[in-house]
Formats: C-alpha cells, sequence, structure tokens
C-alpha cells in the first residue's frame, strides 16, 4: 500500500539528472512510498545563471518528472526500464515550474564547477531562496550537495582545485557550511562511497556519476531525506549492481545522512 504522496522539485542541471531521475522513484516504490519527482534541468546550470533565468523568466529548462504515481502533466514520454513513469516537457521557465501546483521539497544545488569557489554562491542563492518561499511557502527547502571530481578527472574546471580531489573536496564541504538550509549530503556519501572497497569508480567521465552504483549512491540519500526511512533496510537495488555494492552504498549514503542531521 502506497502512502501519501511526496511531491519534490529540483532546481538543478545533470548533477540533479544523476541523483533523482533514475534510482530514487524505485527506491520508494519498494516500500511503498508514492513520490512526483520534477526535476528543473539546465546543463551546468549554475546559481547565477538560474538567477539570470529567473530574472529574465526565459523559458529555456527541461522538466523532467518521474513517479510511482499516476497524476503527472502531458508530455513527451520516455521509458526507463525501472518502476517509474518519465515525462519530459521542453522549455519551461523557473516560474512555470513554481507555479505547477505544490511541492513538499525543494532543492537548490550550485554547478559542479563552482561547488567550491565560496564568491559564485551569493547573493544568487538568496534570490532563488526568497523566490522559492514566495511562490511555494509551505515546501521544504534543501541544499543539494554535489561530489568532488574523480582523481583523475578532465573536466575544464578541475585546475581551479589544482587536480586534486581532496582539495575540491574540502572546498565543497566549507562551503557547504556557509549554506543555511538544510542539506542533502550527496557529495558526502559518494566520498565515503570512495573509502570502501569501490574506491574511485563512482564516475562515469569524470565528474557525472555511473549508471549502476554511483547514481544509486546519491538516490539512496534522497530516498532518506525524503521518508526518514533507513536505507539500509531497503532491497531494491539496480539489476546491474551486486549485494555488495548495494550493501556498500547504501552504508555510505546512511552514513553521510546520519552525520549531517547531527550537524544540521
Amino acid at each position: 500500500m502506497l502512502i501519501l504522496l511526496i511531491r519534490v522539485l529540483c532546481i538543478g542541471n545533470s548533477f540533479s539528472w544523476d541523483a533523482v531521475e533514475q534510482e530514487l522513484v524505485p527506491l520508494c516504490d519498494a516500500k511503498g512510498v508514492q513520490v512526483e519527482v520534477h526535476n528543473l534541468y539546465y546543463g551546468g546550470c549554475s546559481l547565477e545563471q538560474h538567477a539570470a533565468f529567473l530574472e529574465a523568466d526565459s523559458a529555456v529548462y527541461s522538466h523532467r518528472v518521474c513517479t510511482n504515481h499516476r497524476r503527472v502533466a502531458k508530455g513527451r514520454e520516455s521509458g526507463i526500464p525501472h518502476l517509474q513513469t518519465r515525462i519530459v516537457k521542453d522549455t519551461v521557465s523557473l516560474r512555470e515550474a513554481l507555479r505547477d501546483g505544490t511541492y513538499d521539497v525543494i532543492s537548490l544545488q550550485q554547478a559542479s564547477h563552482f561547488s567550491g569557489l565560496r564568491n559564485t554562491y551569493e547573493p544568487w542563492l538568496d534570490m532563488l531562496v526568497d523566490t522559492v518561499r514566495a511562490y511555494q511557502p509551505q515546501a521544504k527547502i534543501y541544499w543539494m550537495q554535489t561530489w568532488a571530481y574523480s582523481q583523475d578527472a578532465t573536466h575544464p574546471a578541475y585546475p581551479s582545485y589544482h587536480n586534486s580531489q581532496a582539495e575540491m573536496w574540502d572546498s565543497i564541504q566549507a562551503c557547504t557550511r556557509l549554506i543555511k538550509l538544510p542539506v542533502i549530503p550527496c557529495g558526502a556519501a559518494i566520498q565515503y562511497g570512495r573509502e570502501t572497497k569501490l574506491g574511485d569508480t563512482f564516475c562515469r567521465d569524470g565528474y557525472h556519476l555511473n549508471y549502476t552504483y554511483g547514481r544509486y549512491t546519491a538516490a539512496c540519500v534522497w530516498y532518506e531525506i525524503l521518508t526518514g526511512k533507513n536505507v539500509r533496510h531497503n532491497k531494491y537495488k539496480n539489476p546491474e549492481m551486486s549485494t555488495k555494492q548495494r550493501r556498500l552504498t547504501q552504508k555510505s549514503a546512511h552514513r553521510a545522512v546520519k552525520e549531517y542531521k547531527k550537524k544540521g
């Protein structure tokens, strides 16, 4: 039996695509949790760019809706071989998405390449938070923490961190501590996963998560935040994952959520 619907909006980019569009709904479905996850996607979008799009009311986003719930907006449907329906609506503005019903949870995030650079956060984050609260006063607003790049990443922004995963992760943590919002610690979960026998193998190209246990780890963090349930009791796994990979990634996600709840 499915419990009350949880409706989510991510104001994001490809990192929210990794985190919520593939594995989150199946994880929720496995425990009878009804979800409707809206990812407002624009590739590589920074806080400053989101704010500029908001100010101009630019209809530039792809609005992806992933759900195990039937009542979703009409749009272009594409199949994902998991327990969910996925709808894609193109050329949507941020204001349009914020007017699209009532959300329980709304997340914001920084573009990965700016995630450890303090001067890229304000005044744009405050502007976005104020607008979200004006349109959705009942929603709980979260900060989705992104992850550091792989040690061998070739991303053009990696030199900003001296091509050092440790330096990038330390910088992300420092910026996270300045955020006055509750945190969805996907970055911490990935870093903890790298400390396991899985090693530094969570990314498929040096920065985006791989399609199996990489994306699964980030989704496990989201699952715990949304449901309050311990993901280690969830038996769902990506069909391409091993039981060992499920155990290690769930443990990493649970550790991250538990630690950030203590800090918050």
